[in-house]
């Protein structure tokens, strides 16, 4: 193993009025983010609203931030759908164009799946994929998915695929179950996406993450993810954030920090926060981060 994966920002997505991404705001925020110690950038995840982002979006904006000036080395693609063929696909171009991994969730729109079906599944993708398959991030989010992935599941998966299946987002937001997976398979890149359980698990062998707080916060929860320094602030601000829908939360902040009201808008079916919400987040937020610089 060379180097850690560090903190990858789960780049929040910017909408303009007519709904259509506003890419000068998106490379705006790449940018920042990579300049205030993100390893690289993770588009389209759940943050990044990705499973409402089309196949030719995803590749004209990925076009954009490679033509930028952003390394694709510094660029992680989140692929969120439920066709084999389609993930396929989606994962491949991303791969062509060099970027450093995939972030590859599970199909979620059959539940009370088997690790059989789930394997096959994953299978099928890396069969239509064939020898361009590498450094795949499998991504457990049961709380969004409902389609958990299970230690042995992802033990299936690194034994068939050893050079393909390199990692595991965790975000299932339940510790006992990441100390088992860190425990089970600590050689892999294994990335806490529950910033509560960051730094912890940065300590017990965790990677890093790709976090949706670094969009407003890198340096915070970089010393989470790169050291496994403890930040009560950090955790207590999750708490604020799991009061609302938790992207449209996240892009609150970014509009609040960028001073940028483009972030503010969100994709169907999510819909964008209220005013009075917009208020109790920013006023959390000052009390946890800014009270103290006196």
């Amino acid at each position: 193993m060379t180097e850690k994966f560090g903190l990858s920002v789960a780049l929040a997505t910017p909408f303009d009025a007519n709904g259509d991404i506003d890419v000068d705001a998106m490379i705006a925020q790449a940018k920042r983010s990579l300049a205030a110690g993100c390893a690289s950038v993770t588009l389209f995840g759940t943050t990044g609203e990705g499973c409402s982002v089309g196949t030719q979006e995803r590749e004209r904006i990925l076009a954009a931030l490679i033509g930028s000036g952003i390394q694709p080395r510094n660029i992680v693609m989140g692929v969120l759908v439920d066709a084999a063929e389609d993930a396929a696909a989606q994962t491949g171009h991303a791969l062509s164009q060099g970027v450093r991994n995939i972030l590859l969730a599970p199909p979620s729109y059959f539940k009370n799946v088997s690790d059989d079906g789930l394997f096959n599944w994953f299978s099928a993708v890396f069969a239509i994929l064939g020898d361009k398959a590498r450094d795949i991030i499998v991504y457990n989010i049961p709380s969004v998915t409902m389609v958990p992935l299970t230690v042995s599941l992802i033990g299936r998966l690194r034994n068939a695929f050893p050079a393909v299946v390199t990692g595991v987002k965790d975000s299932s937001g339940d510790w006992p179950f990441t100390e088992t997976l860190l425990k089970a398979h600590g050689d892999l890149i294994i990335l806490i996406g529950d910033e509560r359980h960051l730094a912890k698990g940065v300590r017990l062998g965790g990677q890093g993450a790709i976090s949706g707080m670094a969009n407003f916060l890198p340096h915070e929860v970089r010393a989470m993810a790169e050291e496994g320094t403890d930040d009560a602030r950090i955790e207590d601000f999750v708490l604020e954030l799991l009061k609302y829908p938790v992207t449209a939360a996240v892009k609150v902040m970014v509009a609040q920090l960028t001073g940028d009201d483009v972030w503010l808008t969100v994709r169907p079916p999510l819909v964008s926060i209220s005013e009075g919400g917009q208020e109790q987040l920013a006023l959390a937020f000052d009390s946890l981060f800014r009270s103290k610089a006196a």
